[in-house]
């Protein structure tokens, strides 16, 4: 088949994936396999290859449609009910609100495991494929939670005892001890560069702070904590030494093998899983002599990913890999010979853009626009992130087993990369630059794609539309912005006032929704931050203040004493009991007190 053909194969696929019928399995293979029958057919064509490409695409189409709905149906039936027995961890124990969550696998069925107090500390320290004893419950999920269904989990076990645990098989042992290895040979650098180097290495993020996460959210570089391709290909480049000195079979078994261990290693996400489907796909290409195209192997890869398994089309992570690469196939090296500058810079500039640009449309329609920022974090960072990781799986494991003053100076190289890497993410996050939304991907799109053809007037089209994304970011903010509930902005000229609370604490506040909407609405210098009832936790302000500058932490009567706050970077001060108009900057705010929250009005001053 030519790679057209293939790529229409991969896009029936994910069509079929997407759109589940009860048709019967034995009429997609039956389609599907005629195919492949060698007889000239009744129409006379002058290419009846043709109706053979066709017919298998029909066939693939159908095939996932009815995996699909048999993969759905098998989440439906779920009983509420009280159990007890043997879990199969299938992910790592990730710390949420009050507890731990993790995949599980209970008989036959996926699950969401929550635990909470005793139950999830005796949780926390377990891996992937260990094997825990425990108690428990049984629960349906709630509504729309898609991001579980593409995961095929059924429903909720909710963990009330931890009672017996075991390590699991061989290859988990193997896995996790290579994992706890790179764990301890990152025991030299400080908690915040060693979870970027988790992160980075290996893709646990799970101890990143909340800090980490929305600067690298606002810089666009959380694609670096996703294990990729990227990540894949250092690991062959690291194992290369070895491989070579094999013979060619045995190596091919051997490069399989390093890949599906490091897929183990990262806990097959489905971005892992895609490139992991794709290095081995082309590693059996070259051994047997055939074409590795890389338009053919990723669509040979998504084909046969979602006849194994439809329901990754539904998953985000699967989404974001698959058309990150098929951009940078497409378009990155078009982009090379129609950006301005040297080669070293235009090389670089085309996968990031051809990168931006494939994501788009999952990450608009997910998560919202996309920082402007991107584009110079991403050439500033991704240098610094390739012989990190690199140097991680290698120096990493060796620090890991000798330890010492060894592992210190091992991952000397680690500790000034890590910084450079943070550095860039909190100094982009911080950029004025505003976000790309939906006209302006479509326009600089247009422009680009414009430009491929030869025409200069594509290139300013394009660069017309990152201005005028640059230039509403600067547009001037009204004196009072409700950014999300409970977070409430004041603003004039160069003063912002920021109130948390002030719903009677009835809604606590997360890390993560509180530093995006102050991120995305331009806040970085906050003057005053006031907690206006007993919802906000002393860890909220201690964050804002970690990832904001702030004057004053001024909290409401009866609210979080000074000694809870302790913990926040700014001065702590408790608000008047009675009404009080203060002068903050360029604005006068009145306080006034009541028995649930303190309320906060402002107007502009006119000095």
């Amino acid at each position: 088949m030519t790679d057209r053909w293939i790529v229409a194969l991969a896009g029936c696929a994910i069509v079929g994936a997407l759109r589940p019928t009860t048709m019967p399995l034995w009429v997609g293979v039956s389609i599907a396999s005629s195919a492949f029958v060698r007889r000239r057919p009744a129409l006379v064509l002058r290419r009846p290859e043709v109706l053979g490409q066709g017919v298998l695409c029909v066939g693939v189409l159908v095939l996932t449609s009815a995996l699909a709905e048999r993969a759905l149906a098998g989440l439906d039936d779920v009983v509420a009910e009280p159990v007890s027995g043997e879990i199969t961890l299938l992910s790592d124990p990730t710390p949420v609100p009050g507890g731990v969550r993790a995949d599980v696998r209970f008989g036959s069925r996926r699950l969401e495991l929550r635990a909470e107090g005793p139950s999830a500390v005796a949780l926390a320290d377990r891996l992937a494929g260990e094997r825990v004893v425990v108690r428990g419950e049984v629960q349906r999920l709630p509504p729309d939670v898609p991001w579980l269904t593409a995961r095929h989990i059924a429903g909720r076990l909710r963990v009330y005892a931890v009672e017996a645990w075991h390590p699991g098989g061989t290859l988990a042992r193997i896995a996790n001890g290579l994992r706890r290895t790179l764990h301890a040979g990152a025991v030299p650098l400080d908690p915040v560069q060693r979870s970027l180097y988790m992160g980075l290495v290996i893709g646990d993020d799970r101890a990143q702070s909340a800090e980490m996460a929305d600067a690298f959210q606002g810089a666009g570089l959380t694609h670096l904590l996703a294990v990729s391709g990227q990540n894949v290909a250092f690991v062959l480049t690291v194992a290369g030494p070895v491989l070579r000195r094999v013979r060619l079979w045995p190596r091919w078994a051997l490069t399989l093998a390093v890949i599906a261990l490091f897929g183990l290693v990262t806990r097959l996400e489905p971005s892992v899983v895609r490139a992991s489907a794709m290095a081995g796909l082309a590693t059996t290409l070259v051994i047997a002599g055939g074409s590795v195209s890389r338009v053919r192997v990723l669509a040979l890869a998504v084909t046969g990913l979602l006849l194994l398994d439809p329901l990754l089309v539904r998953s985000v992570g699967f989404q974001l890999s698959t058309a990150a690469t098929a951009a940078i196939v497409l378009l990155a090296p078009r982009l090379v010979e129609v950006l301005p500058g040297p080669l070293l810079l235009r090389e670089p500039l085309a996968v990031t853009v051809a990168a931006q640009l494939g994501v788009a449309p999952v990450l608009l329609a997910t998560f919202g626009p996309l920082p402007v920022a991107s584009f110079p974090a991403n050439l500033l960072a991704v240098p610094a992130a390739g012989p990190l990781m690199v140097w991680g799986l290698t120096g990493g494991l060796v620090a890991g087993v000798v330890g010492g003053g060894v592992a210190v100076a091992l991952q000397g190289p680690s500790r000034v990369l890590l910084a450079w890497v943070a550095e860039v993410a909190h100094r982009a996050s911080a950029l004025p630059l505003g976000e790309l939304r939906t006209p302006h991907v479509v326009a600089l799109a247009a422009g680009l794609l414009v430009a491929t053809r030869g025409r200069r007037l594509g290139t300013g089209v394009a660069a017309a539309a990152v201005l005028v994304a640059v230039m509403s970011a600067q547009a001037p903010a009204p004196l009072r912005s409700h950014l999300a509930p409970g977070v409430v902005r004041w603003h004039h000229r160069a003063t912002d006032v920021v109130v948390l609370g002030g719903v009677g604490g009835r809604s606590a506040l997360g890390e993560a929704p509180t530093l995006a909407v102050l991120r995305e609405s331009g806040v970085r210098t906050i003057a005053l931050l006031v907690v206006a009832d007993g919802s906000i936790s002393p860890r909220l302000v201690a964050t804002v203040t970690s990832r904001h500058r702030v004057g004053t932490v001024l909290v409401a009567p009866g609210g979080r004493s000074a000694s809870e706050l302790a913990r926040s970077r700014a001065a702590v001060v408790a608000a008047p009991r009675t009404p009080t108009v203060v002068t903050v900057g360029d604005l006068e705010v009145r306080l006034t007190p009541t028995p649930e929250r303190l309320v906060v009005e402002a107007i502009g001053s006119s000095r």
